[in-house]
């Protein structure tokens, strides 16, 4: 018979030094059906990374940068009962890292990005593993681009599900029988061999491709807080952690803006049925939230979300009215543009949709690109400092009372836009960003205190 496999991710807080990633190792050991382990970079390095990737930085500033990230990386180095086990290994990925960030087309090559961006997880794994050897655990560190495969969209690559599968199979689940396997989260290689990254966050959906590329019955994501919470903890004190979701409530809630979960890990788990586990390696013993396929309990409040730096589009032409084929025209621009458009309300002579707008990101740029092509077609109305509250939970359009519990809530507050009805697991509504705490808060008390 088979053995059971497990998945276990572990995120930057989870690996930022000595200590922690030996709290991590002991999660491991205690789990004997846990055959791969998945890291991210340690805590503060991916954003000196991205500082690297993206600002034009004098020689000096490059060397403080490089010099910051090192301290991190040697002082975990140094804690280890036998440093120079990985020193020259450790060495050598540094001194690629620094090569990479000299490079004078760096900040204009997302092919170079996506190589220096990978450094993190690489000198992670490196560590991770030899600290689960120090603890007596038999443990390999293995290069995820041998198996994990990807298109060539630099910085947002898209994984090969099938090809996945079948290189895990030659070349990751011989290993697992002998050691446990500690590789790395978010990277991945094309077809030429050349270095992708699967997009900020992609660590938890690197073990959910594994999970399932493996056939895995379970895929652990270790992190920082005790499971998912109704709602974000950092708004409001009275957010507990829930015991257990469903699929597509996980995935409403990673869609619009839960932190804990990355929106694709869902994806690999759906596919395959593998329940996942979201927990704290600081506190393992508190357990945390399972999600799965269903849940014993499915109320029709379960969680709240918010979704930050919004902007909501609302284009309008008069010749919309009995007009055939405006919608499509409109909605091909954005698909040319690959934007992923979250809520849609329409109106006989107008449509309005929200995008995601955060500052100094690829959709931000792309945002006005479409925004400039739409114009030719219609009139365009933007409006930004909005954010996206979502209500989360089962058969909300056809529970009596649902709509009108949430909206009494909240009746003090000017909502700009409304969604409703088009899913039965949430509700929601666009608000000014200086209210959207408040919101949140209110409607916390009101559904689940």
């Amino acid at each position: 018979m088979q053995q059971a496999i497990n998945v276990a991710k572990f995120g930057g807080t989870s690996v930022a030094n000595y200590d922690a990633i030996k709290n991590c190792a002991s999660i491991v050991i205690n789990k004997q059906n846990t055959r791969v382990v998945v890291v991210s970079a340690a805590a503060g390095v991916t954003n000196e990374l991205v500082l690297l990737a993206n600002t034009a930085l004098r020689t000096e500033q490059i060397t403080e940068v490089v010099e910051k990230i090192r301290v991190i990386e040697f002082s975990i180095l140094n804690s280890l009962k036998d440093p120079s086990e990985v020193e020259d290994k450790l060495f050598s990925l540094l001194e690629e890292l620094d090569t990479i960030a000299r490079h004078e087309e760096l900040n204009f090559r997302d092919d170079l990005k996506d190589e220096l961006m990978s450094m993190g997880e690489r000198m992670s794994s490196l560590l991770v593993a030899a600290i689960l050897r120090e603890m007596d655990c038999p443990a390999i560190n293995f290069d995820v681009r041998k198996i994990l495969r990807t298109d060539s969209k630099f910085t947002q690559a898209a994984p090969d599900i099938q090809a996945i599968r079948l290189l895990a199979g030659q070349l990751l689940r011989p290993e697992i029988d002998g050691a446990v396997v500690v590789t790395q989260g978010f990277v991945g290689a094309d077809e030429q061999g050349r270095t992708t990254t699967l997009g900020r966050g992609g660590s938890d959906f690197t073990a959910a491709l594994l999970a399932e590329a493996l056939g895995a019955d379970t895929c652990e994501i270790w992190t920082d807080v005790i499971g998912v919470y109704t709602t974000d903890p950092r708004i409001t004190d009275k957010a507990r952690p829930l015991p257990e979701l469903s699929f597509e409530e996980a995935a409403e809630m990673a869609t619009f803006g839960a932190k804990v979960l990355h929106p694709a890990t869902m994806e690999p788990a759906l596919r395959q049925n593998i329940n996942v586990f979201v927990g704290s390696s600081k506190e393992p013993e508190k357990g945390g939230t399972w999600i799965k396929q269903s849940c014993e309990h499915e109320p029709p409040f379960r969680a709240l979300t918010r979704r930050r730096e919004q902007v909501l589009v609302t284009v309008k032409t008069p010749k919309m009215m009995y007009a055939q084929g405006f919608l499509e025209r409109v909605f091909k621009i954005i698909a040319k543009n690959k934007l992923s458009v979250d809520l849609v309300t329409t109106s006989e002579i107008a449509v309005s949709f929200t995008l995601d707008n955060p500052a100094n990101s690829i959709s931000e740029r792309i945002n006005k690109e479409t925004l400039t092509e739409l114009s030719t077609i219609c009139e365009v109305n933007v409006e930004e400092g909005l954010d996206v509250v979502t209500v989360v939970g089962n058969n909300m359009h056809s529970s009596a009372g649902v709509s009108s519990k949430v909206f009494a809530a909240i009746s003090d507050f000017n909502l700009r836009m409304i969604c409703f009805g088009a899913n039965v697991h949430n509700l929601s509504f666009v608000v000014s960003d200086k209210d959207s705490a408040d919101v949140v808060r209110v409607l916390h008390q009101a559904l689940f205190e």
